[in-house]
């Protein structure tokens, strides 16, 4: 998934305490965040493979679009539905991205691609093969970002640039809760709704982005634990995974034991009724690890006129997200909304 777009939730109605415990002794500077597209710059790591079939790979590098936006403007010129187009997950639109498409074009005649080609758009390459490219498909996401504007004790930041390579807490990124948790809110009014076949049918992606939120709303609050317990990179007694992990909630029983599901449980006791509606919403029980470790991170200072920036590269896996890693170097101001306008 990887710092995806989410869905427009509105202004939330309540304060929702998005700022997770840091792990490596707190963000010693403040830096400007995606002040332009080219200062977040993500590609895809993945080839599909190429052979005789009735869908089309599209490799496509996008800038201020977002993904949703690609898919309908190939779903419009091929002639098909929207969802004929596949992609291997969502990518911000705030940035400049590479990312894979397929379109089932069927027995449909082949469209002129390059027609899709303009400032936001461009086509690098495609090919035909033989199935829709499926959410999480591919192998990671590379990251090269640029922080502007450093400014703070860059000296304690060195010293946390020098532990990032063994890990950062695996949190669910901001972006997933919606601006300022409107996507929290929704969970919220959905809850409170009556259950006897009487809540509102939603949306599906309405729905879809309700449960997500509320899912990792809840495996954040047992990270957010761990890591003000200290123990967010061992395994306590009762794991079920061969390395730590939280829970993904849903329907079924929590593989935890012992000690690591009493942490839980008492982490996730406020949220009950999340819990329940989540059991109810199609999930079953998941685990995801609890520690996140970028492959091949890499970083720089650089001098500017008006002051320092700092860039960073590194990979990571599907359905995790960079700002997990960059919070814990720097506060961020996010200046995307300011820049794209």
């Amino acid at each position: 998934m990887s710092d995806a777009e989410n869905a427009p939730a509105g202004e939330s109605e309540q304060a929702w305490d998005l700022n997770w415990p840091r792990a490596l002794g707190g963000a010693a500077v403040k830096a400007d965040f995606r002040s332009q597209p080219e200062d977040f710059v993500v590609d895809e790591l993945a080839t599909p493979q190429e052979e005789a079939g009735e869908h089309v790979y599209l490799q496509i590098r996008k800038r201020g679009a977002n993904t949703g936006f690609v898919a309908q403007q190939l779903a419009q010129l091929a002639g098909v539905q929207c969802n004929d187009v596949g992609y291997f997950g969502l990518k911000d639109r705030h940035a400049v991205t590479t990312q894979w498409f397929s379109v089932w074009l069927a027995q449909k005649p082949e469209p002129n691609w390059a027609q899709l080609d303009n400032e936001e758009v461009q086509v690098l390459q495609h090919f035909r093969g033989a199935r829709k490219l499926r959410r999480g498909g591919h192998l990671a996401n590379r990251f090269q970002i640029r922080l502007r504007n450093v400014t703070g004790d860059c000296a304690a930041a060195e010293s946390v640039l020098a532990q990032l390579h063994k890990g950062v807490p695996n949190y669910f990124g901001e972006q997933r809760f919606g601006h300022n948790g409107g996507n929290l809110d929704l969970v919220e009014r959905i809850v409170a709704e009556p259950i006897a076949g009487k809540r509102k049918r939603l949306p599906r992606n309405q729905k879809a982005f309700a449960l997500s939120a509320a899912r990792s709303w809840l495996f954040n609050q047992v990270l957010a634990a761990r890591v003000e317990q200290g123990t967010w990179m061992e395994t306590l007694e009762g794991e079920p995974e061969a390395t730590g992990s939280g829970p993904l909630w849903g329907r079924g029983r929590n593989m935890a034991s012992g000690e690591q599901l009493a942490l839980e449980e008492t982490a996730m006791a406020p949220w009950q009724a999340w819990q329940d509606w989540l059991e109810h919403g199609g999930l079953s029980q998941e685990r995801r690890p609890l520690m996140l470790i970028p492959q091949g991170f890499e970083y720089r200072w650089e001098e500017q006129e008006k002051g320092k920036d700092l860039v960073l590269a590194f990979a990571l896996p599907p359905g995790t997200f960079a700002t997990a890693l960059l919070r814990e170097v720097a506060e961020l101001a996010n200046q995307s909304s300011v820049a794209l306008k």
